[in-house]
């Protein structure tokens, strides 16, 4: 059965990959060509996790239209889902309607699965191609993924595995034109960046969209981080915290240095997209409604990073 499932996933990766290989060539030279590092817009969006932490099984689908109208409100450029709204049949309709109503478009997704355990790969490559497919359909370009927590630190069998699905997956996000990036928590950076590391090893040039805040709280320096692996990343997720260790309610009430962030993203010359991911501690009572926390973080990210 294991070898089934290999063979699986290295055919789908190599048809995917032969079938959208020269398109990506063409799209990438292409707006090389007319895209001056540098001089691309910054989009702007965020990320529905602090609606999600309030509802039972984090499912946001029920609430979709409180947080486009919230989004749209706040001044986003645009909303980054998380993948289970994008599972249920009539999904694509409803985030469709939504979108147009409040001129909010997808972005793309967040996206996660236990990756290093082989005997899931099937389940998470078909959940993979759903989501993947109608996120493409949607407009949305753009597949933020975590490999999954390990009960123990990883084995070099495990992130064989998590490689190999890996690629199948960023294939599959090629032959749609959506990017792949490795999304964090801590888990993937504690430990001197164990976890990351082993998948950089068996993919060297995975594009990266670190979470800034996980980095700060997996003990690692995210100035240093852009710094280190600037050319590989594409996307970010933008929270902060104050000085006890707990999540501000909006951005810019917290101590996180985001004037030499800032100063990094400048030098690397970052032209991807970022995302605001508010969050809150379990016994936090919010003193604002969170449309007004999302508001002001947009505020802060256009005052203090410039886009």
């Amino acid at each position: 059965m294991m070898l089934d499932r290999r063979r699986f996933l290295d055919s789908t990766a190599k048809a995917l990959l032969a079938a959208a290989a020269g398109t990506a060539w063409e799209q990438t030279g292409q707006a090389a060509e007319k895209t001056p590092r540098g001089s691309k817009k910054i989009i702007v969006g965020a990320h529905p996790w602090v609606y999600a932490a309030t509802q039972p099984k984090n499912d946001i689908y029920p609430i979709l239209e409180r947080i486009f109208a919230d989004m749209s409100y706040a001044g986003l450029d645009g909303i980054e889902l998380m993948h289970t709204a994008l599972q249920p049949a009539d999904a694509f309709e409803t985030i469709r309607a939504l979108s147009k109503k409040y001129a909010l478009p997808i972005i793309g997704t967040s996206f996660g699965g236990n990756m290093w355990d082989r005997a899931q790969h099937e389940a998470v490559f078909e959940d993979a191609q759903t989501v993947v497919n109608r996120l493409a359909d949607l407009g949305g370009w753009t597949f933020g993924v975590s490999v999954g927590r390990a009960p123990q630190p990883k084995t070099p069998a495990q992130f064989d595995a998590q490689a190999e699905l890996l690629r199948g997956i960023i294939a599959l996000c090629q032959s749609r034109n959506v990017v792949l990036n490795l999304h964090n928590h801590t888990y993937e950076v504690e430990n001197d960046l164990y976890d990351l590391k082993g998948t950089l090893a068996r993919i060297p040039d995975v594009k990266l969209g670190p979470d800034l805040n996980w980095l700060v709280r997996g003990g690692v320096d995210p100035v240093r981080f852009i710094k280190t692996y600037g050319r590989q990343i594409v996307f970010l997720h933008l929270r902060d915290q104050k000085a006890d260790g707990k999540w501000s309610e909006a951005m810019g009430e917290g101590n996180m240095d985001y004037a030499a962030i800032g100063k990094a993203l400048q030098e690397i010359g970052f032209t991807g997209d970022a995302v605001i991911e508010l969050a809150h501690e379990r016994d936090f009572k919010p003193t604002r409604p969170l449309r007004d926390s999302l508001k002001m973080s947009r505020a802060y990210v256009r005052q203090t990073l410039g886009f």
